[in-house]
């Protein structure tokens, strides 16, 4: 895609801090971290979210990421990190190509707003029609 930052940044138009690169996967630090060691995991080939990425190259991602897991752990001793991705300007996606978001978290560290949330109960009458219409569309 030729006006995609991600994919710019994959042909090295763009420079970046690469974390990681295979055949089918590029990972490098964002710029604008939440926290030490905030890194981006994308496909090489240019996705614009979960609804258009391909079965091989999502795998890839995550696998990946899984490594690159480790290596965060091992390297920060991190007491958790936020695996996080977005889909659509609605929710806040910012770069329209696949992004897989690792924020390690350290101790004494406020959890991130997107990851505590108010618990309240549901109406399970509603929640059985949307799991119905949910897996009507699954057929």
């Amino acid at each position: 895609m030729e006006n995609c930052i991600f994919c710019k940044i994959i042909k090295g138009e763009i420079p970046s801090f690469k974390v990681y690169e295979d055949e089918n996967v590029y990972a490098f630090e964002d710029i604008n971290p939440i926290s030490e060691g905030h890194t981006l995991v994308i496909p090489k080939r240019h996705a614009q979210d979960l609804w258009e990425i391909d079965a091989e190259s999502l795998v890839a991602v995550h696998l990946a990421s899984k490594k690159i897991m480790d290596a965060i752990k091992k390297a920060l001793k991190p007491t958790g990190v936020v695996a996080m991705q977005l889909n659509g300007k609605s929710v806040g996606q910012a770069v329209f190509h696949y992004h897989l978001h690792l924020m390690p978290r350290y101790e004494n560290t406020p959890p991130l707003p997107v990851a505590r949330w108010e618990i309240t109960p549901g109406n399970m009458d509603k929640i059985k029609e949307t799991t119905e219409k949910i897996k009507a569309a699954l057929r």
